[in-house]
């Protein structure tokens, strides 16, 4: 679980390994806003996707479901810097449906966490695969990451895009590229 004396201590020695009075108005209180912050930035570590993805419908067709420009926030594990974009996911139901806001649910589930994106990634799809049992699915991830854009090679607007597939999805290169087509509509 979080520790909030911890994060609170861990912030005061950084504000004095920067050169920062810690004292001062400004920033008396910034260790504890930044503990408070934790809790909901890595709320996800405490959180079990499926949870949320327990929710189904029965459906009786199974054609494609996709569910695309999900925006998300997450923490780049080797920076401490947010990276942030959008998660699209697609999937081929197997008699079952998941609520809409389910798949966003999921999506923060992971997102709320020190992550990077690639694991991000294969962390949805491998939910969605588990809980929801469907023939197929592929999740794409697009993101920009701040410790590319604020700092190292400085490229402010350049993203990153991941994606996963699983069952069907993962050997029909077709439906692959129409699940792309989609998203980019």
């Amino acid at each position: 679980m979080l520790d909030e004396q911890k994060i609170e201590e861990g912030v005061r020695l950084l504000l004095e390994g920067i050169g920062e009075d810690v004292n001062r108005e400004g920033l008396r209180e910034t260790p504890g806003r930044v503990a408070r912050m934790c809790r909901e930035i890595y709320g996800g570590m405490w959180q079990d996707a499926g949870v949320h993805l327990a929710k189904q419908f029965e459906a009786d067709n199974n054609e494609l479901v996709l569910e695309k420009d999900i925006t998300f926030y997450s923490m780049c594990e080797h920076h401490l810097l947010p990276f942030y974009g959008k998660a699209h996911i697609a999937y081929i139901p197997n008699g079952k449906v998941a609520g809409l806001s389910k798949l966003a649910r999921t999506v923060e589930v992971y997102a709320r966490r020190a992550q990077i994106q690639e694991k991000l990634t294969a962390q949805i799809a491998d939910a969605l695969w588990e809980h929801l049992n469907p023939q197929g699915v592929m999740v794409i991830v697009e993101a920009e990451h701040m410790c590319m854009t604020m700092r190292g090679v400085k490229k402010p607007g350049s993203k990153t895009m991941s994606y996963a597939t699983r069952g069907s999805i993962k050997e029909d290169p077709q439906m692959q590229r129409m699940i792309l087509e989609m998203v980019k509509e």
